[in-house]
Formats: structure tokens, sequence, C-alpha cells
């Protein structure tokens, strides 16, 4: 194990490895429901475990672009709330599965890449109402809540389907080590590249 003191930047590059960890085991499960199950009525705070997971990924999308964008040095997407539009791209769970994996390595890629000292830097999103700034630090801190509040609604209604939810909590303790590294390496990380391990 490392002696090293983790740094805050660390600490969101675990929290994006984490993202895509959950998003892999949650996915998996949901892509084993029929399409009937997929897209049946639900109580939620969307309708299915279908229009949930898709609004998961749509904010994503709109997130990470922005984010990117910022880091790059590059001005605000102007057709950003086109991330939205359709509301839910996509029908088929593995295909959502699919985009869902790519934008979840897009987070990994750019909160790898971060330092301490980035994290101050201001991210521009393009918002109805206008412009708005956010720190670098607050924004991937609401991504990462986002994202863990949307599937947490979504494991619940799983748990009303013939399909068990997968254990979501298994990422961060050494002891759990043996219990994510199957779906680790399937994601192409591992402990080392985690936590400098």
């Amino acid at each position: 194990m490392s002696t090293a003191p983790p740094t805050l930047a660390h600490h969101f590059a675990t929290m994006a490895c984490n993202n895509a960890w959950a998003n892999l085991r949650l996915l998996r499960a949901c892509c084993a429901l029929s399409p009937q199950d997929f897209t049946a009525t639900r109580t939620s705070f969307f309708p299915s475990i279908k229009a949930t997971l898709n609004h998961n990924l749509t904010v994503d999308w709109y997130y990470v672009d922005a984010i990117e964008r910022s880091l790059r040095g590059e001005p605000p997407n102007p057709r950003a709330r086109g991330f939205f539009d359709p509301p839910e791209p996509y029908d088929d769970c593995a295909a959502l599965a699919a985009a869902q994996h790519a934008v979840d390595q897009r987070l990994i890629d750019l909160c790898t890449a971060l330092e301490d000292a980035d994290l101050s830097l201001p991210i521009a999103i393009p918002r109805t109402g206008g412009l708005h700034v956010e720190p670098m630090t607050r924004l991937l801190a609401h991504l990462f809540e986002h994202q863990i509040h949307h599937r947490g609604q979504a494991h619940a209604m799983l748990a009303g389907t013939v399909v068990a939810p997968p254990q979501l909590d298994e990422f961060f303790c050494i002891g759990d080590a043996p219990l994510r590294a199957a779906d680790l390496a399937e994601l192409g990380l591992s402990e080392q590249a985690i936590w400098n391990a």
C-alpha cells in the first residue's frame, strides 16, 4: 500500500473509477432484464429503469463535455442542451451500457490527469438561463453525487424484478479487493492503477 498521503485530485480519480465500476455492475444486471421489464413503469424519481439510466447518461455527456472543453481552453458548447434531446436516447440496455462505459472512461481519463491545482479551475456550464461557472471541485462532486443518487433509484427498482440488484459498495475497502478484481479487469483497471498500491 502506498505511504504517500492521498491528494484531493487522487480522490476524484478514485471516484471516477468507482463510478465506472458501479455502472458496470448495475448495467450488467439491468441488461439481464427483458425489454418489457427494462421499460416497465415503476415508482421512482423517473418512471422506469430505462428512463433513469438514460438520464444518468445524458447528464454525464453534458457535464463531461463542459469539463473537457474548459480544460482545453475552449468556449462552452453552444449546443450543450442537445445532449438531452431526446431525453432517452437508448431503448436497448446493451447500447446504453456501451455509451455509459464510453463516457465513464472519458471521466476517468480527465480525473486521472488532474492535479490539485486544477481543482479550482472554473468550469463554464451553459444553462437555459445563461452561463454558470462552477469550480472544478464542486462540479465533480455534484456529478458523482448525481450518479449515486439515480443509480440508487435504479438499484431499488431492479429489486422489484426477477434480476437481483448487484452489490455496489465493495469498491473502497482493501479487504474487498478480491470481490471487485474481475470487474476492474473488465474495465482495464487494477488495484495498482487506482490506489498506487
